[in-house]
């Protein structure tokens, strides 16, 4: 018998929807929830024959983890069905694309603490290479608390391939390096960005720095030269969200 984990927020769940129909078994949604994006929920999962059941805002927590940024719904998916692309995500979106890449992350703990990160601002995916990096464990799954099934992470074979794919669709990419001509509050961005952090101690690669269409510096004011990648990925992100409004 197949095992079952259950994913939420209405980009996970719309994604699924629209690309993997046959990996949802059933989606819950707040009963209460009445609005444009329910009503397109459940257009596709009629679509798709997708059953949808009613319930109570806290059966929805209790089926999150207890996390609180369910949206209202939540999906049980078959646990085969992991795989989401690049594509999936982007093509569902309905604001400008906020992406987080990762050049290298080696620590399972740091990639938790990131997911954790992208989850908590709101960010549509959490992208990283296929080699070189150290790929959804367990000890990242438990460490992101919830935002491993909330966030999709996406794997790519090439990554400065992909980062020039995602500036041909008008994606700013925005690298941050302690060498950056530009100070992370000072710079300009427009709202679709995907922001780049690179490896513990080494930073990113000299291909995805070159690829990046500005390089910024987080300001460092005491004694320490650098941050932990998952503090880095917080201090970015929250300043593009500020942004975003």
């Amino acid at each position: 018998m197949s095992q079952t984990r259950f994913i939420h927020g209405f980009h996970a769940v719309i994604a699924k929807l629209r690309h993997q129909p046959g990996a949802i078994q059933e989606i819950f949604i707040d009963a209460q929830r009445q609005d444009a994006r329910a009503r397109d929920l459940l257009r596709h999962a009629e679509l798709h024959k997708v059953r949808v059941m009613p319930v109570d805002g806290k059966r929805l927590e209790g089926m999150a983890g207890g996390s609180a940024r369910h949206q209202g719904v939540v999906a049980c998916v078959t646990a085969d069905y992991r795989h989401v692309s690049l594509d999936d995500v982007l093509d569902t979106l309905e604001e400008p694309p906020f992406l987080l890449v990762l050049d290298g992350v080696q620590d399972p703990h740091n990639l938790g603490a990131c997911l954790r990160v992208a989850d908590a601002v709101g960010a549509h995916a959490v992208i990283a290479p296929k080699d070189r990096a150290v790929g959804l464990t367990q000890t990242a799954i438990k460490v992101a608390s919830g935002a491993a099934e909330s966030v999709p992470y996406i794997t790519v074979t090439n990554l400065a391939r992909t980062l020039r794919e995602l500036k041909e669709r008008d994606i700013c990419v925005i690298g941050t390096d302690d060498e950056g001509a530009t100070d992370l509050y000072a710079a300009e961005w427009p709202q679709a960005t995907a922001w780049v952090l690179g490896a513990e101690g080494e930073g990113m690669r000299r291909l995805t720095r070159e690829t990046c269409d500005l390089l910024v510096r987080i300001p460092m004011l005491g004694s320490v030269s650098s941050l932990n990648v998952s503090v880095a990925s917080g201090v970015c992100l929250y300043e593009a969200r500020r942004r975003r409004g």
